[in-house]
Formats: C-alpha cells, sequence, structure tokens
C-alpha cells in the first residue's frame, strides 16, 4: 500500500503548492509539513539548493560554490541548521588580511583596512557613520516608509558616495563596498534601497566583516546540506526539474501546470523564487499592475564565484589568512576568502569577480580567469606559488536560467518607493517568500528562512492553524554563536567630516581675521 504522502501526489490535490526548491521555499514546505499541511514542492532544477549549491568530488571533497556564508544575529538559519543536525566552523583570520591599492599590499587586522592619510581618514569615517545613520532613519519593514524616502529612492549609491566622499581613496573603496555587499555597481542601485539593505544585516561593519560579521561561519560538510536534508524530511513531496509555467487561480482550487504538461491543484501557493523569475510563469487572472510592474523591474546581480586550490596553504607562511581586499580595475577579483577546510586539508582561496568584471570576464575562457587569478594573487601575496594551483572550480551565477544572478535582486533608482510596498502582498492565495521579501539579512540564508517561515504561516493562518499575531515571530539569540554588540568610539562618533573640518577651519580664519582687524583699529583710534 503506498504511503500517505505517496497517495497525495498520486492524487496531484494538495493544500499548497511551493513554487522553488532552494532554502526559502523548503523552510516554508517543511513548516507547512509539522502542522500536518499537504504540501508539494516544484522545485525547476534537477537538484534543491536554488542560490546554494554544494559541489561534490573527488578534487575538493565539497565546496559551496553559491550561498555559504552565515554568522552572529542570522538566528533563523542557525536555528534551523541546528534543527538539521549541521555544524558550523570559523572562517580563518587568524593570520593578517591584506588590503591592494595601487599596486602595493598592505597587511592589517579588523573589519576595515587602516587608513593613514588624515583627511582620507575622516572621509572614511564619516562615510560609514553617516550611511548607518540613515540607515537608522528606515524601517526595515518598510524602507518605502522613511522619512526622505522619495529624495534618498531617486539617487543611485553614486550620486549619494559622491556628495558624502570628498576623496578618491574613500570614493573607490565606497564603490568596493557596493561591490562586493550587493554585486552591482553603485550607479545601477537605488540609495534607499542599499542603505535599507545594509541597515537591515546590521550595520556597515557587521555586513562587511568577517569575525562578529555575515562572513564569520560555514557548514561543515557545504550549505547545499540544508536543503537536502530538507528533502530527505519531505520525500517525495518535492518533485524536481519541474518549472511552473502556469497558476491559474479563477476557479475554487488553484491550477499550477509546469513545463513537463503535469497538472496539480490546491488551495493556496506559495511562491519562493528571485521575484523577476515569475514573468516566467502565466498567472490567470493576470497580476495587479503594481506586482506585474515590479516583477520587470528587479534585475539579478552578477557574480562568478572561483575557487583555487594548491598543494599548500603557502600565503600563512607571510602570515596572511587568504583574506585579499583588491583595489584594481584590471584584477579580476575584489575579495577573496580562505576557503581551506576546517582540518587544514585541501588549502584554497575563495574569490569574487563581482558586477562590471562578472559581465566582461564571462567572455573568456575558463583557462584564461584561472590564469588570470593566479597572476593576480601572485602579485598581491608576493608569491610565485599562486601560479601553480592544483585544482580550479567555478560557477557563473550569470548564466543559471532559475536564478538569473546572484547574490539577490536589486532595486534601481525609484523602483522602492513606486512598487516595493507590495514585494510581500499576497496576490489573491498566492504568497510570497523568497530572501528578498525578508525583512532581517535578505539576501542572505537567513533572510531566505525568514521568508519561507513567514510565508508558510501566512497560509497557515488562512487555513485557520495559525493566529495572525503568530505570522511574525521574534527569533531568539542562537547560544552556539552570540553576536558581540558593534560599539564606536568616541572620536568615530564625533570627528568632523572633510567639508565640517573645511567649515572649521574657514571659522577659525575668519575669526582670527576679525581680532586682527579689532586689534590693529584699537591701536589706531588709541594714537
Amino acid at each position: 500500500m503506498a504511503s500517505p504522502e505517496k497517495a497525495s501526489t498520486m492524487g496531484h490535490m494538495f493544500d499548497v503548492v511551493v513554487i522553488g526548491g532552494g532554502i526559502s521555499g523548503l523552510s516554508a514546505a517543511k513548516l507547512l509539513a509539522e502542522y500536518d499541511t499537504n504540501v508539494l514542492v516544484l522545485e525547476a532544477r534537477d537538484r534543491v539548493g536554488g542560490r546554494t549549491y554544494t559541489v561534490r568530488n573527488e578534487h575538493v571533497d565539497y565546496v559551496d560554490v553559491g550561498g555559504a556564508y552565515i554568522g552572529p544575529t542570522q538566528n533563523k538559519i542557525l536555528r534551523l541548521s541546528k534543527e538539521l543536525g549541521l555544524e558550523t566552523y570559523k572562517v580563518n583570520v587568524s593570520e593578517r588580511l591584506v588590503q591592494y591599492v595601487k599596486g602595493k599590499t598592505y597587511p592589517f587586522r579588523g573589519a576595515f583596512p587602516p587608513v593613514w592619510n588624515p583627511i582620507a581618514y575622516l572621509d572614511y569615517n564619516n562615510l560609514w557613520r553617516t550611511m548607518d545613520n540613515m540607515g537608522k532613519e528606515i524601517p526595515a519593514d518598510a524602507p518605502w516608509d522613511a522619512p526622505h524616502a522619495e529624495e534618498w529612492d531617486k539617487m543611485t549609491m553614486k550620486d549619494l558616495i559622491e556628495k558624502i566622499c570628498w576623496t578618491k581613496t574613500a570614493r573607490q573603496f565606497a564603490t568596493l563596498f557596493v561591490n562586493v555587499n550587493v554585486t552591482s555597481e553603485p550607479h545601477e542601485v537605488s540609495a534607499l534601497w542599499f542603505l535599507w539593505y545594509v541597515k537591515q544585516c546590521g550595520g556597515t561593519t557587521r555586513i562587511f566583516s568577517i569575525t562578529n560579521g555575515g562572513q564569520e561561519r560555514k557548514f561543515v560538510g557545504g550549505s547545499g546540506q540544508v536543503s537536502e536534508r530538507i528533502l530527505a524530511l519531505l520525500g517525495d513531496r518535492v518533485k524536481l526539474s519541474c518549472p511552473v509555467t502556469g497558476v491559474d487561480q479563477s476557479g475554487e482550487n488553484i491550477i499550477i501546470k509546469t513545463l513537463n504538461h503535469e497538472v496539480y491543484e490546491c488551495k493556496y501557493v506559495i511562491s519562493a523564487i528571485p521575484p523577476t523569475l515569475t514573468t516566467k510563469i502565466h498567472f490567470t487572472p493576470m497580476l495587479p499592475m503594481e506586482r506585474n510592474q515590479l516583477i520587470q523591474r528587479l534585475p539579478m546581480g552578477a557574480v562568478i564565484k572561483c575557487m583555487m586550490y594548491y598543494k599548500e596553504a603557502f600565503w600563512k607562511k607571510k602570515d596572511f589568512c587568504g583574506c585579499m581586499l583588491i583595489e584594481d580595475e584590471e584584477a579580476p577579483i575584489s575579495i577573496t576568502l580562505d576557503d581551506t577546510k576546517p582540518d587544514g586539508s585541501l588549502p584554497a582561496i575563495m574569490g569574487f569577480i563581482l558586477a562590471r568584471k562578472a559581465v566582461r570576464l564571462a567572455k573568456l575562457h575558463k583557462e584564461i580567469r584561472k590564469r588570470k587569478i593566479c597572476e593576480l594573487y601572485a602579485k598581491v601575496l608576493g608569491s610565485q606559488e599562486a601560479l601553480h594551483p592544483v585544482h580550479y572550480e567555478e560557477k557563473n551565477w550569470c548564466e543559471e536560467q532559475y536564478s538569473g544572478g546572484c547574490y539577490t535582486a536589486y532595486f534601481p533608482p525609484g523602483i522602492m518607493t513606486q512598487y516595493g510596498r507590495v514585494i510581500r502582498q499576497p496576490v489573491d492565495r498566492i504568497f510570497f517568500a523568497g530572501t528578498e521579501t525578508a525583512t532581517h539579512w535578505s539576501g542572505y540564508m537567513d533572510g531566505a528562512v525568514e521568508a519561507g517561515e513567514r510565508a508558510a504561516r501566512e497560509v497557515l493562518n488562512a487555513l485557520g492553524k495559525v493566529a495572525k499575531k503568530d505570522i511574525w515571530i521574534q527569533e531568539p539569540e542562537s547560544k552556539e554563536v552570540p553576536s558581540m554588540e558593534i560599539t564606536h568610539t568616541f572620536w568615530e562618533r564625533n570627528l568632523p567630516s572633510v567639508s565640517g573640518l573645511l567649515k572649521l577651519i574657514g571659522f577659525s580664519t575668519s575669526v582670527t581675521a576679525l581680532w586682527i582687524v579689532l586689534y590693529k583699529f584699537r591701536l589706531l583710534t588709541r594714537s
């Protein structure tokens, strides 16, 4: 006799169909199954995991060619992964990080490279402080309601960087900061959206840091296991190689059609794919105007993730940890992290080819990309050993038709205030998940879990199984990965900006000049 799951699949009638078998869709399905809801997940690819993907072979054992990093305050993914029996390990930063700028390598420790030029230091300090202060004005769950939403949404990050920064060095690093965090260019993204993105990840220091930040840890065995273990729990309630082509909710039940000409019926749908990919689905009735406009206006970032394997971790001989920040327009890679296994085996450096560089270098043959990366590492690390890797893995997310790019969708100028408020709004019986709809660590695995579970609870509320007040749940902090508060020194909080210093100098000069005039006038009147 067939199991209940098998029988229901064969019957093609479900309470809920989830479109997308990434972390967000599977988190939703897992929670729905725990409430004895008859759920089916339809995944377009021949694997689960979405924008996370753990490749396994004899050269690498396992390697995350997609989303990989987790850290403190990412409590939803930490709770879920613990429940699934996964362990984390810290990304190595025991040795020094390096900054490569103007053809020279500068070792440093900490989240950001030090700045020795006093004017540039004031500029850098004011950049981070201003971005964080602007972020404080933006509600994480409704950035379009920020007091300056319309003004900031009309600006690009390039506009804002040029407005805040006086020095070329600060402007260049700010550009790198945008490239690294959202795999797109400052001129492409709305200042409102980017400031919101940084804010909902905990601010400029948290989002960019390794220790106590978004890149502190990885999963032993790879992040693909999150989805694979949920797949093992759900069994045949997940169907692979089933791209959804039609969603018809004009009748009593919703009719789902796939590219394989399969038909399923359900009461509710959760869409857990990037917003732009819903343009591949035919909706009956048509989507509301704002939703239809929104999904056409949210491009995906561009990134090629590259892992270079070596016989030994030669960089450690120079007291380097493998993390490089590379400011050079000709360099293929902008940022690297040590990707050696936690037991020290399979030494490797992970590097990102980002945004404009991903588009440019994608045109080259894989072997040419590999050679360019090795030559760059040899130059930055000052070692010829970088020219002799034992293996190379890469993943170009721009060519993935069921992702469209990575890490996440971004909002160009003007879109957030005009259409953003519908990002999580249900369309009749269709609910929306996916990391883009999260309010905390959107763009990361943690945001994917938040969005999936929130959408699942919205459906459970519609089914009468969860109260409305319980749709949004405050996640307790992880005991295993606690966060440390990010604090700023008195000087970081109070040092003037470059323009502030110039005004101060101008004011001081004016006062001195006035004092001299008055003094001389007194002498003249006495004589």
